[in-house]
């Protein structure tokens, strides 16, 4: 094959990945828009603040067990490349069994949880008391969204982003049309956007248990209960979940003290960056689109001992990552004042997201680069840098940039986020500066 063609081949076999993933990334976020923007028209802005504190409380406490993805996608893709079909059911019997345990001990704390949340957020009453009503119904959700995280990160590991894309439509969609029914039919308002949400993860549980069925028929392996139970697999397991843990709730708390900080300045600034924040999340899984392709592609030329692969897989993924990040800037800069508008209708709220809407425009530029690094790392199974360097951006970087930066108001609030982001990319392209990938 004479060059030009094996890199044609090796980008359509990118995008052939990284296509799925970022349509099915960016469902997620566009949910949350049309979250808002159905409770945005309703009159009182306190119910666009409501859905993004119960929403926050319950990404936090889901996401935290995001590892269930990461550590799935990094040991499948190693065991795909090594072609071990029963490791391969071990990894998705492993992770399933975890992600049950995680989600009761979840609802058995929900009670002292959801109390520890609304008191280190201390919002207005009205906006809790809306935002209580959301926790209570959305945290039964808990069992259905992990498992379906190792099934994502199972699928993703086989390279596999076809049924991930068919799962979260049936999720999203099913989801806003629920959003719809339950919130402007029913006057449900914060609730209704809850429950849209639980029937809707369940609906996607029950979807891919189907395709994992009939993807394993194609694996010739077995199941094995005493091999799943084996201590030192399992203590492989928890070493990388520990590392991932850690750095997701690092990753999850700067998100929140965001989401907390704003909410201090009052109702307005709340809405206002809440809206905001969607044009972020909306960034965020569409980056993640090729970071989740730099885990697939880095995990499985690391188990086949592939390094040429390995080689030309991070330059790919690295352009087309930066490539994406120029994309959506520009999309925040042309059309940043009609999204805002769609998702609002109040005009305090627009006006007051508009002055922020530059930060918006400069986050993908930065943040590029922690999305692709933290791809390159689990793919890897390189969790303990994973750790490292979201502390190290929390705990040197934007904390303290925060405290200095308090005389700006939101805007401080804003540009230490920026930094936190940047400080993310930076780290971890040190560690890998410093000890490469083998290859």
């Amino acid at each position: 094959m004479n060059p030009v063609t094996a890199t044609g081949h090796r980008q359509r076999r990118i995008w052939a990945l990284a296509g799925p993933i970022i349509l099915s990334n960016l469902s997620v976020p566009l949910l949350g828009m049309i979250d808002t923007a159905v409770v945005g028209h309703l009159p009182e802005a306190r119910h666009i603040g409501a859905v993004a504190l119960g929403a926050m409380i319950i990404h936090f406490l889901f996401w935290a067990f995001g590892f269930l993805r990461m550590s799935t996608t990094g040991l499948t893709a190693q065991a795909c490349g090594a072609e071990d079909g029963d490791a391969l059911r071990l990894v998705l019997g492993r992770g399933l069994l975890l992600a049950i345990a995680l989600a009761l001990v979840l609802l058995l704390l929900q009670a002292p949880l959801a109390a520890l949340a609304f008191r280190l957020i201390d919002a207005e009453p009205a906006v809790t008391e809306a935002a209580r009503g959301y926790y209570g119904v959305r945290i039964w959700a808990a069992p259905a969204t992990l498992a379906n995280y190792v099934f994502w990160g199972w699928f993703l590991g086989l390279q596999n982003s076809r049924i991930p894309l068919i799962v979260m439509l049936l999720i999203n969609g099913c989801n806003a049309l629920l959003d719809y029914v339950f919130v402007m039919h029913l006057g449900m308002a914060a609730e209704g956007v809850a429950l849209a949400s639980l029937i809707a993860e369940y609906l996607g549980l029950l979807l891919a248990l189907g395709f994992a069925r009939r993807t394993l028929r194609t694996f010739p392996g077995r199941w094995s209960w005493p091999a799943l139970r084996e201590p030192a697999a399992l203590r492989q397991l928890l070493r990388v979940n520990h590392d991932l843990f850690l750095r997701t709730l690092g990753l999850l708390g700067a998100l929140a003290f965001f989401t907390i900080q704003g909410a201090r300045f009052g109702e307005l600034i709340l809405a206002a960056n809440a809206v905001l924040f969607n044009f972020q999340t909306f960034m965020a899984y569409g980056l993640d689109g090729f970071a989740h392709t730099a885990e697939a592609l880095v995990g499985r030329a690391l188990g086949a001992g592939d390094r040429q692969a390995l080689r030309r897989d991070l330059r790919d993924t690295a352009l087309w990552s930066a490539l994406s990040a120029l994309l959506f800037s520009l999309l925040f800069a042309l059309a940043g004042q009609p999204l805002i508008g769609l998702l609002t209708d109040i005009e305090a709220v627009r006006s007051e997201a508009l002055r922020y809407l530059p930060w918006v425009i400069a986050l993908p530029l930065v943040s590029v680069w922690a999305f692709w690094l933290d791809g390159v790392f689990i793919g890897a199974t390189r969790s303990a840098d994973l750790r490292r360097g979201m502390l190290l951006a929390v705990f040197a970087v934007y904390l303290p940039a925060w405290y200095l930066l308090q005389p700006l108001g939101n805007h401080g609030l804003w540009a230490a986020l920026l930094l936190f982001m940047a400080a993310r990319g930076l780290s971890l392209g040190g560690f890998l500066w410093r000890r490469p990938l083998p290859g």
